[in-house]
């Protein structure tokens, strides 16, 4: 257990790695293990993951797994002010607390937890799905028309590749790489990472604003204190957390969103929600552990997996002779208690660890960015290659996701909705082409827990909007900080006619697909046009208002770009470019350690003994971890079999390529 969960520390810490790849590792190990031992390993990794994750949510507004995507709201915020330590003492005592508490309700829940299964056929889990979507679209940011549009270009987006029903292709431009979906890791690095990277290089700034004098007033025991006097909260968001992880294809993908709207909705105060509120990263930190003790009820009972980590523990269940179901209840009951306490051991065990590295990690936060960006640059761009089918597409794709994720960041659109639509996608549409089928219609839609939860649905966007029309008419505050509450018009506006000729080309494509495969992509973007027109008026008029205040078009224009770091933002990204250009040449083990040298020694004009000391780090990760250890496929370059032919026979190729 203790390796698994050291393990698991180091799997949800790095950007791209997560638990799931950690769990394929480790289950050939499990061949000719005991049981009870068998899963002491693997579930002392599954546990922490969503733990340690924390530490690039934190420190880097990048998530460290897909449970840790809200947690970057209030939790890099807090880094941004030198409170790192602060919100690390919060987020490991709640996942702790909550990874217990989740536990414990397993144990219990065993026996009695069928009829809370059955009850949630397809129209429910499809109007849950909704309600995430609602409840992230109308609290990211300040505008709840561009929350839920970011939300609707998510849906859209995962329409890419087959369509559900039938053997047709959507939106896939006669491209290979787009015949599957996108896959996710991909998208979400290039959404949060690659922006926040991008900020740190281009400002030369730290990830904290504040000189490192003031570190002092920020302490581990504070965080602890605060997970303390919030314990409603986060008992609340455990138990959020623990039937939502009950309910297969849900789970982690929109467990911390729900709980994270919980928290905003529930809260007398919550205009510091975004900017650094410590609740912010007690909510759905309580709540995405305790999805670990709920996904493994299904799973352990009716032997549904919940999702790739629990499909994982079901084969393993398997190999070790175990089959889920009564027996695990019954004959077999005493491995199913190993499981809950390796659960408990594990959840407790990972947080007093990172308890007492957060100090030492946190001080990452006032290191130059110029020393961060390139070796996270590595991690992030092997994230993407390693979830992302191992193809040159996944680095497309990170940076075209990653230039939409810097625009949306400048110019006052939340990135969240975004993710959790494509995270939800494949399940809103599964979920309502089966439930139109089963009921012949929409006569679904009268079922009562539907209703209930369309009920829900709505109470959401009225208090959403009730709360943004408070607070234009009780402030003048023009702070920008937090997720989508920049603002820059003229960009804005850009981005708005960019998506009304994304949704509209979207509409025109769709007419063409049978009705059964077109519809959901024209539910998605109909309405979307309309919202977005909505959007560019407001926008349109932000820029008549700057245009009021000075009345000269170049000068706007010349403020927006300056105001968002365009220029060199540009030189930035054109650099990326060409570490997926030169890959095509002489491939990724050469191309992302001479990137770190050129980058560190004429953009960050650091020495070059520095650089090279850098530069060698990184290819040692590349090949010992990446292609030793992961055993992970790189590209194939140009270059590689005219070398080939020319060097030793037993010269060691992967050292190279």
């Amino acid at each position: 257990m203790i390796l698994g969960v050291l393990i698991g520390i180091w799997m949800g810490a790095v950007p791209g790695l997560g638990g799931v790849l950690g769990m394929i590792l480790l289950l050939p190990f499990t061949f000719d293990m005991e049981p009870v031992h068998a899963f002491a390993l693997l579930l002392g990794l599954f546990a922490v993951t969503s733990t340690s994750d924390t530490i690039a949510s934190v420190m880097l507004g990048i998530p460290g797994t897909a449970a840790s995507q809200a947690t970057i709201l209030d939790g890099y915020p807090l880094a941004k002010k030198g409170q790192a330590p602060r919100a690390f003492g919060a987020a490991f005592t709640v996942s702790a607390f909550g990874g217990v508490f989740g536990a414990i309700v397993l144990a219990i829940s065993l026996p009695i937890i069928t009829p809370v299964i059955t009850s949630f056929g397809s129209p429910e889990i499809f109007m849950l799905a909704i309600l995430g979507l609602v409840m992230v679209g109308s609290l990211s940011g300040g505008s709840i028309g561009k929350g839920l549009l970011g939300a609707l270009l998510g849906l859209l987006i995962s329409t890419v590749g087959a369509a559900q029903t039938v053997a047709i292709y959507r939106y896939t431009f006669n491209t290979d790489y787009l015949l599957d979906t996108l896959p996710l890791i991909p998208c979400v690095l290039g959404l949060f990472a690659i922006p926040e990277l991008m900020e740190l290089a281009v400002k030369n700034i730290s990830i904290a604003r504040i000189e490192n004098i003031n570190t002092k007033k920020s302490r581990i025991t504070d965080g602890i204190k605060d997970a303390f006097r919030h314990w409603w909260l986060a008992t609340r968001c455990a138990a959020i957390g623990t039937y939502i992880g009950v309910l297969p294809g849900l789970g982690a993908a929109i467990v911390d969103w729900i709980a994270y709207g919980h928290a905003v909705q529930s809260s007398k105060d919550n205009k510091n929600f975004g900017k650094g509120d410590i609740r912010g990263v007690i909510a759905p930190e309580a709540a995405n552990n305790a999805t670990k003790g709920g996904a493994l009820i299904p799973a352990v009972a009716f032997g549904i997996p919940g999702s790739l980590g629990t499909a994982i523990l079901l084969g393993a269940l398997l190999m070790v002779g175990l089959l889920p179901g009564p027996d695990m209840l019954t004959t077999n009951l005493h491995i199913t208690f190993s499981m809950v306490w390796t659960l408990v051991f594990a959840n407790i065990l990972a947080a007093g660890l990172l308890m007492i590295w957060a100090n030492q990690v946190a001080k990452i936060a006032f290191v130059s960015g110029h020393l961060i960006v390139p070796g996270v640059i590595l991690f992030v761009f092997m994230g993407a290659w390693l979830g992302g089918d191992v193809a040159i597409g996944s680095w497309i794709t990170l940076l075209v996701f990653g230039v939409l994720g810097y625009l949306m960041k400048v110019s006052g659109w939340a990135r969240p909705p975004l993710v959790l639509g494509l995270i939800l996608g494949t399940i809103v549409e599964n979920r309502f082409l089966l439930s139109v089928r089963a009921h012949d219609g929409f006569s679904w839609l009268s079922k009562p827990l539907v209703l209930f939860l369309l009920g829900l649905v709505l109470v959401t966007l009225y208090f959403a909007i009730k709360g943004i029309r408070n607070k234009k008419r009780g402030t003048t505050d023009k702070d920008e900080q937090g997720e989508g509450r920049a603002s820059n018009p003229v960009i804005s506006s850009i981005v708005s006619i960019a998506l009304i000729f994304v949704f509209s080309i979207a509409s025109w494509i769709a007419l063409d697909w049978p009705s059964e495969v077109g519809l959901f992509p024209l539910i998605i973007a109909l309405p979307a046009i309309l919202i977005t027109l909505l959007t560019a008026r407001s926008d349109w008029n932000g820029a008549q208002a700057l245009y009021q205040l000075n009345p000269k078009a170049t000068a706007i224009i010349r403020e927006a770009i300056d105001k968002a770091y365009l220029t060199r933002s540009l030189i930035f990204i054109s650099m990326l470019l060409g570490i997926i250009l030169l890959t095509l040449l002489i491939g990724q083990k050469l191309v992302l350690p001479i990137f770190i040298y050129l980058y560190l020694t004429f953009w960050g004009s650091k020495s070059k003994v520095l650089a090279v000391t850098y530069s060698l780090i990184s290819w040692v990760v590349l090949v010992f971890f990446y292609d030793r250890f992961i055993n992970l496929a790189f590209y194939m370059p140009i270059i590689q079999n005219p070398l080939e032919a020319i060097l030793p026979k037993n010269f060691p190729i992967w050292l190279l390529f």
